[in-house]
């Protein structure tokens, strides 16, 4: 099948790692802390060390990846880090990303981060991908988090099943309604 790169592969980034895996796809994900790669590596997926910050060391991820999920959406960080983080880091990524093998982007343009700046993160994407003729899904599907917040397993279910499906979207390489 298809090798799928998790930008940003925590809690719900595993649930989607193992939803890929089902299907037949290989995953890589990334994480910031060496520490977590053991845990990946035992989900089943391929770690990758590497800093959305520091979009260069995300670079070497992309190799012989189909599709790029960028699961941002609840990262957490000072707001000047989050706002650079969803502007002009993604805007790096998604340059490097051209001269890559990744062929699809999923956005994850809900979660807890402020809307406004979701929503310009889904709009560097569609722009992006319109001019580089590149398949992209703009995952919409609010993530809870904690049990408290409603982060039950039927949820986990609904928004793994939704990435799964804009994945899926991605690979077939439909595009979504401007």
């Amino acid at each position: 099948m298809a090798r799928c790169l998790i930008v940003g592969c925590g809690c719900r980034g595993l649930a989607l790692a193992g939803a890929l895996r089902e299907r037949g796809h290989a995953v890589r994900g990334t994480t910031r802390d060496p520490a977590r790669a053991d845990a990946l590596r035992a989900a089943g997926v391929e770690p990758f060390v590497g800093d959305p910050d520091r979009v260069a060391t995300l670079v070497p991820a992309f190799a012989q990846v189909a599709v790029t999920c960028v699961l941002l959406g609840s990262a957490t960080a000072d707001p000047q880090a989050l706002t650079a983080l969803h502007t002009t880091r993604l805007e790096m990524l998604l340059e490097k990303m051209i001269d890559t093998t990744s062929r699809g982007i999923v956005y994850e343009a809900a979660g807890t981060v402020d809307a406004q700046l979701l929503a310009g993160g889904a709009e560097r994407v569609r722009h992006a991908c319109a001019r580089s003729l590149i398949p992209f899904a703009l995952l919409e599907v609010a993530p809870e988090t904690g049990e408290a917040a409603g982060w039950t397993a039927a949820r986990t279910a609904a928004w793994t099943a939704a990435a799964a499906a804009a994945v899926d979207e991605v690979l077939l390489g439909a595009q979504p309604a401007p």
